[in-house]
């Protein structure tokens, strides 16, 4: 039986306590003592035996109370603990102020590949190989940085959390290990949060019914994937949609936008990079995407612009799924499907020598087109029903409607831009306008090309004005193309700040 009792605090009580227990002779086989109580788990003390010592208890000086317990605090919570530690899925090594592990939880001891009472006792600089951590960690009063080691073979990212003891001295720290490809699940679950699968690409035209048709069955089929498509058609959408509906459903999902990213970054960004790799580079390294995404699925938007070294290294990849990372010395092997996206014809590139046609061949195993929104007309207004919902929603406005004559103004529009660009237009109606009805007039006002024939001669204004319509025209149907000032200014063979000018004079961005 174990036994609480709970006194007044005073010197030499406790002895006083346990004399009446050794008085019946009666075996102690553990005490906790925690003022103002005095645990005492004796076996053999019995039901009537409790009632008499109870009694005799009560006549200590300072004794308030004496109950039945059904478990020692100390045992409860290091059973707590211990259920707490096992429940852990990432490695989990509680050391001591020099660097000896103390304890470990069941999947720290299956990456040491160390027995656990054998494991305990060991120095951290013996499991990782690294003096130089240990030195830091305790220089550091256990304080570091998020760094990188190698345990068992593999690669961690370390978390150190300092423990202290009652004077607030660092008595250790407790070291939690992250597996790329398990903080690659939690940011991909989070960063993912709520997309859809096929149920997200909206439209029940012909032409949107057979592209999901034949995602669908693609996206059973573990190779890669090249989505093709003009600018705001929605590729990432069906790229998710792709991941979602394969096996590889339940892992990690990556995008990066390869015309985004300067090479320099976008190869530390995707291969990741070793320790001491370049000037401020984190201490031990860092994964990247590719390690992240390890069983899941990476796409790879614009891949057109890839540089021609950063293809090669695709290539290789693409080749026997291992590469290296950026200033690393050991090949690195992961299982990930690449899905790339593209809106520029990549066959020209390749003639022209801007692209390599080895790695076109690996990226276009399967491939998917995905229909422009001029191509469809009769999802138009489908689509922005839901966008105006939305819009509404997002802004916290009571809902509205469109009239006749902005449905067939947006029915009529080329949509350049494709859905993106009806989405832009919707929401920037809504938001512009306080009407309970949005007319062709707040459709102009959020930048959309709702005329639906050209100006007779009658209708032109001044020469100036109707120069500056088709400035603005040419400039808004080449912006999908030419997304930024740059590379716009390079198409029409005019600087950098006139173009920038102009997008600013006519509302475009």
């Amino acid at each position: 039986m174990r036994i609480d009792v709970h006194f007044t605090d005073r010197v030499g009580i406790a002895q006083e306590i346990l004399a009446a227990l050794a008085s019946r002779a009666l075996s102690v086989s553990a005490v906790e003592v925690e003022p103002p109580h005095i645990y005492i788990e004796a076996p053999a003390l019995d039901a009537d035996q409790f009632a008499v010592l109870r009694a005799e208890l009560m006549g200590v000086a300072g004794v308030r109370s004496v109950a039945d317990l059904e478990m020692l605090p100390g045992v409860r919570r290091r059973l707590y603990l211990d259920a707490l530690m096992t429940s852990q899925a990432d490695p989990v090594l509680a050391v001591d102020g020099r660097g000896v592990v103390v304890l470990a939880n069941a999947a720290a001891v299956a990456v040491c590949g160390i027995p656990e009472a054998e494991l305990a006792g060991r120095s951290l600089r013996d499991l990782t190989g690294d003096a130089a951590l240990v030195e830091a960690l305790v220089a550091q009063g256990a304080r570091l940085p998020v760094s990188e080691v190698q345990i068992g073979g593999q690669r961690f990212l370390m978390e150190s959390v300092a423990l202290h003891d009652a004077a607030g001295s660092v008595a250790g720290a407790l070291l939690t290990l992250h597996a790329p490809q398990r903080l690659g699940e939690r940011i991909s679950a989070l960063q993912n949060h709520g997309a859809g699968g096929f149920e997200a690409i909206l439209g029940q035209s012909p032409a949107i019914r057979t592209l999901k048709q034949r995602a669908m069955r693609m996206a059973q089929v573990d190779a890669p994937l090249m989505i093709r498509g003009e600018t705001g058609t929605g590729k990432e959408l069906v790229a998710q949609a792709c991941h979602a509906g394969s096996p590889r459903r339940d892992q990690p999902f990556f995008a990066l936008n390869c015309a985004a990213l300067p090479e320099s970054l976008a190869e530390s960004e995707l291969f990741g990079y070793a320790s001491g790799a370049f000037t401020g580079a984190l201490r031990g390294g860092r994964p990247g995407l590719l390690e992240l995404t390890d069983g899941g699925t990476l796409f790879l938007d614009e891949v057109g612009e890839m540089s021609p070294y950063l293809q090669a290294k695709l290539l290789r990849f693409l080749n026997d799924g291992s590469f290296r990372r950026v200033g690393g010395e050991r090949d690195i092997k992961v299982n990930v499907r690449i899905i790339s996206a593209t809106h520029r014809a990549l066959e020209d590139m390749v003639v022209s020598g801007a692209f390599r046609q080895d790695l076109l061949f690996r990226l276009d195993v399967l491939q998917l087109n995905l229909p422009p929104l001029r191509e469809r007309t009769e999802d138009i207004l489908p689509l922005a029903q839901v966008f105006l919902e939305r819009a509404c929603a997002q802004i916290g406005r009571p809902k509205v409607r469109l009239s006749r004559a902005a449905r067939e103004a947006l029915v009529a529009n080329p949509w350049h831009g494709n859905v993106r660009q009806l989405q832009n237009v919707v929401f920037r109606a809504v938001t512009l306008s306080d009407a309970a009805v949005i007319d062709v007039a707040a459709l102009e006002l959020a930048g959309a090309d709702v005329t639906a024939v050209p100006q007779s001669a009658a209708e032109v204004g001044t020469l100036e004005a109707a120069v500056a319509a088709f400035e603005r025209d040419l400039l808004q149907r080449l912006l999908p193309e030419y997304p930024s000032t740059r590379k716009l200014a390079e198409r029409l063979g005019t600087s950098h700040s006139a173009i920038a000018t102009r997008l600013r004079r006519h509302g475009l961005s």
